[in-house]
């Protein structure tokens, strides 16, 4: 079986996250430079079969997409025209900082340690990918 990744995409880093082969468990992979993120992926998929790339969708409370949702919508297009062989899904992402940023606190992490954006983006690429897997195993 091939694996899911997640995309947590902002405009300077990228959380990601990715399944086993079995689809089992998630678990963040690394953060790379926004620019960096296509030549990663293609020496990622280069080595690994993935299915379906998860993309997180930044929406307000209103569920009205977020400012960030501009620069993400091209990224999205881009993706999918690099990449056509695989699903591109799209996961809300609301509250996935602060659920990061709170799991660095259960688990013991010291202040200057969640201080580390990019751990909180690996982080959130992994809940995205989770609440991903959650929906999809409803079905």
């Amino acid at each position: 079986m091939a694996r899911i990744m997640a995309i947590d995409y902002g405009s300077k880093r990228v959380g990601i996250a990715v399944t086993d082969s079995l689809q089992i468990i998630a678990t963040g992979l690394t953060t790379v430079h926004s620019k960096d993120l296509i030549e990663f992926l293609k020496k990622y998929f280069s080595k690994e079969e993935v299915e379906c790339i998860v993309v997180g969708e930044p929406k307000r409370l209103n569920n009205e997409p977020s400012d960030s949702a501009r620069f993400i919508g091209p990224f999205v297009v881009h993706l999918k025209r690099t990449f056509p062989q695989i699903k591109v899904d799209r996961m809300d992402e609301r509250f996935t900082s602060k659920m990061a940023f709170q799991t660095m606190i259960d688990s013991g992490l010291k202040k200057k340690d969640r201080q580390n954006k990019e751990l909180v983006d690996e982080i959130s690429a992994t809940i995205i990918l989770q609440s991903y897997m959650n929906r999809t195993s409803i079905k």
